[in-house]
């Protein structure tokens, strides 16, 4: 690997056998010896192609044989050679070693002057380099500086600076000796730019190194004088943990965070106990480093895993779960194809539906199959944006936001985070949350998080962020446009059957220390307690249900020991609850005027509601009961001008011969002559009460205007209404049925209630009975209309 110039006297070894052969001839035969390079280093091949064309003509002073077989000689290099023709094996029988043709390399002819001057510069460049450079022996120095000749000079000035093979055989074999000065005048100038930076570089580190060190010593100083004096250390051993925490998780804070941690730390050493900013900086600094800065899951994220979490702790719910594995998969894909903008990224998800659905537990489920901690904030009511951000270290009690909490709880920097209620976020003088939440479910703005309490950014972009909310649109919109909303549904009864039995009934077994043996409940016993003793989307109220059930049952156990098990069954489940608690309101037992069958959307899932109308004499006024919202009793002003329109247009039938005559047509019709009547009379001589049962509750929405207009076209029609349909859809001036919301739930309520025909919207009834399940829709003949007088020709019987 080294390097020989034709001046220099070096010792060289050898181990192979060839080298050692021609050393030993050339002792024997007392000739001279050519050193040649191999080409790329490759010093295992002899042939001809392997071997540089330039090497240096030496002889051999001396020879040692080494213990481990190698060969030590000492060479004295005389001048450079040149190969002229190929190299060849020896002919020597006992011996084997390769020769060839050398001879002495002709050196160019040069301009002198030119080369004082080129040998001027030189002096100069390496003069200063040598001062950088002390590793330089001065008695070579000297004889480089007192050499004129340019050739000989070249050559030890370029085995000075010790250049790296190729670069020095490409340098050796150049004849041209202005072109070597100048080179090597251009390698010293590189060289000395080079030394120059790594001398700054090491000024630098030495300053802080003995700047860290002079701290040490002082603060070693101070710790044995505090110890004589009799002082506590305490604080002293506190700082310097903190200073080791921090070189700790240094890589993995931003450089404001480490400056202003760093600060407080600062700040904190020199400030004396007494000093009522000490307890403050205290509480900051343990904050601070109870923040899992250098912690994550580092689990790999399988949509796998996912789906078999999900389907593990979850019935039904197909629709939600496949969104949820679908949203995963995307993440999975990207990773696993080095997408750089969605390496290690949070996600945002917002589960909605009503209570007990399972919105909570689905996120539980997401945590278990990416093996990372859940954190749980509740938002319900929350007023004080600070709660979420942080309260300024200027209040007394200031602490970190719920969010920087969180991450401290999970003990980890990339755990699942659940903003529970986020639909339920209040609004005050104080703030409000939402715009805080804003940042923190924004990807592009999380990635630096500001905390107050904090005073520096960190990084929430690795966090799984699943928002829950029972009523979607009180989410403001800015914040959903943040998210990836999956709608969580009502249950159906035959689904929450299932999950009862192989979810609730075992889970509540094992929490009230009962076994399969001492406690059971019948198929239609299960049954009665989903449809008559609980009223609700989910699953919570039949849990509590379930519980209750098997406390009475422990408790009978233990004051009959002659009782070795509780059977629940239709016949004794009255007597384990006082009366049923709810019952679904039925539809009529037979067609009646005036009375229909409306679908309402509730907190706890679909239901029929009666909508009840009356006629009596007057002058087409109408009164509206049942504690109706604005946009209720708008839609009933709707529906009565729609109808009234079909009256107009003759497109409702009305028997003028039962509209009530005034007293002067009375009169004409005693005297013979006669009266007639025009249909629209019927909405002129007849005033309308049209009342929504259940007063006490409030109601509202458009989604009842095809009822109304339905039950106000009987009553003046006097025609019965088809008792076994009800009907949702909102309903426009000219008559025509417009698309609502709710549909799942209020299809399942019509099921429940026992109606055999619905009529919804066309456009629902085109885009979303897919995610209406199959024993609904197998149950329930469902039909589609456009128009009121489509409505009206399926619901009113005519004799």
């Amino acid at each position: 690997s080294s390097f020989y110039y034709p001046f220099m006297i070096s010792p060289i070894f050898f181990k192979k056998k060839e080298d050692i052969d021609a050393i030993t001839h050339s002792l024997k035969s007392d000739s001279i010896i050519f050193l040649a390079y191999a080409k790329d280093n490759n010093i295992n091949s002899f042939e001809d192609s392997n071997i540089e064309r330039f090497g240096v003509i030496g002889s051999i002073m001396r020879k040692v044989d080494m213990p481990d077989g190698r060969v030590k000689i000492l060479f004295q290099g005389l001048e450079k050679g040149e190969i002229i023709d190929s190299v060849r094996n020896s002919k020597t029988r006992k011996i084997k070693f390769i020769m060839a043709n050398i001879d002495i390399s002709a050196k160019e002819p040069y301009d002198k002057q030119r080369s004082e001057a080129i040998n001027s510069v030189l002096n100069e460049k390496l003069s200063f380099y040598a001062k950088l450079n002390s590793s330089i022996p001065q008695d070579l120095l000297t004889t480089i500086y007192e050499t004129n000749e340019p050739y000989r000079k070249a050559e030890l000035v370029a085995s000075v600076l010790k250049f790296n093979r190729t670069v020095a055989y490409k340098f050796y074999k150049n004849n041209n000796i202005e072109d070597k000065l100048l080179d090597i005048i251009e390698y010293i100038i590189s060289e000395i730019n080079t030394l120059k930076i790594q001398h700054e570089i090491r000024k630098k580190v030495q300053v802080k190194i003995d700047h860290a060190n002079k701290e040490y010593f002082l603060r070693e100083q101070l710790r044995e004088i505090h110890k004589e004096l009799g002082d506590d250390t305490q604080k002293e051993d506190d700082v310097l943990k903190m200073r080791q925490r921090l070189i700790e998780i240094t890589p993995f804070i931003t450089e404001d965070a480490l400056k202003e941690i760093t600060k407080q730390i600062n700040r904190f050493a020199k400030i004396t106990g007494e000093n009522s900013d000490s307890a403050m900086l205290q509480s900051y600094l343990e904050s601070v480093f109870e923040i899992p800065f250098d912690k994550e899951s580092s689990k790999k994220l399988s949509i796998k895993n996912i789906q078999k979490e999900l389907d593990k702790d979850h019935f039904s719910l197909e629709v939600a779960k496949d969104k949820i594995v679908e949203f995963f998969a995307t993440k999975e894909l990207a990773k696993k194809r080095a997408v750089e903008n969605q390496k290690d990224s949070g996600m945002i998800l917002c589960f909605f539906g009503p209570p007990g659905v399972g919105k909570t537990s689905l996120a539980n489920s997401i945590a278990n199959a990416l093996d990372r901690p859940l954190v749980r904030i509740a938002l319900g009511g929350l007023e004080d944006v600070n709660e979420l951000r942080g309260h300024r270290r200027t209040y007394i009690g200031a602490m970190v936001g719920r969010i920087v909490q969180g991450l401290i709880e999970a003990k980890s920097m990339n755990p699942v985070v659940v903003l529970d209620e986020i639909d339920k976020i209040g609004r005050s003088y104080k703030g409000d949350p939402t715009a805080a939440l804003l940042e923190i479910l924004d990807p592009e703005q999380n990635k630096a998080y500001r905390d107050y309490y904090l005073n520096f950014s960190i990084d929430l972009s690795k966090v799984i962020f699943v928002a829950t909310a029972n009523d979607y649109g009180s989410i403001p919109a800015p914040l959903r446009d943040r998210m990836e909303s999956i709608y969580i549904g009502s249950y159906m009864p035959s689904e929450k059957f299932e999950i009862a039995k192989k979810y609730l009934i075992p889970q509540e077994l094992k929490k009230h220390s009962l076994s399969r043996s001492e406690f059971e409940i019948s198929a239609d016993a299960l049954k009665m307690l989903i449809d008559e003793y609980t009223r609700e989307a989910g699953v919570r109220n039949l849990r509590r249900q379930i519980a209750s059930l098997m406390r009475k049952s422990a408790k009978m156990i233990l004051l009959d020991d002659t009782l070795t098990k509780v059977k629940i069954t239709p016949k004794n489940i009255e007597e384990f609850f006082k009366e049923k608690s709810f019952q679904y309101t039925k539809i009529e037992d037979s067609p009646r005027i005036g009375v229909v069958n409306g679908m309402v959307w509730t907190s706890v899932g679909g239901e029929i509601l009666k909508i009840e109308i009356i006629k009596t004499k007057g002058n087409g006024a109408i009164k509206i009961t049942g504690s109706l919202g604005d946009v209720m009793k708008e839609s009933v002003q709707i529906a009565y001008s729609a109808v009234k329109i079909l009256i107009d247009n003759h497109e409702l039938e009305i028997d003028t011969s039962k509209i009530p005559l005034s007293e002067k047509e009375r009169e004409k019709l005693s005297e013979g002559k006669k009266v007639e009547l025009d249909a629209s009379d019927v909405y002129k001589r007849y005033d309308l009460h049209i009342h929504f049962p259940e007063g006490a509750i409030k109601k509202d929405g458009p989604s009842a205007g095809i009822a109304i207009a339905s039950v106000i076209a009987s009553t003046l029609s006097d025609t019965k209404i088809d008792n076994q349909v009800a009907m949702t859809g909102e309903i426009n001036l000219r008559g025509g049925v417009l698309p609502i919301g709710g549909l799942k739930e209020k299809l399942i309520g019509a099921f429940k209630a026992g109606v055999k025909k619905v009529i919804i919207p066309a456009k629902n009834f085109e885009h979303d009975l897919h995610d209406i399940s199959d024993e609904v829709k197998d149950s329930l003949e469902i039909i589609g209309v456009k128009d009121v007088k489509e409505v009206l020709e399926h619901i009113l019987l005519r004799d």
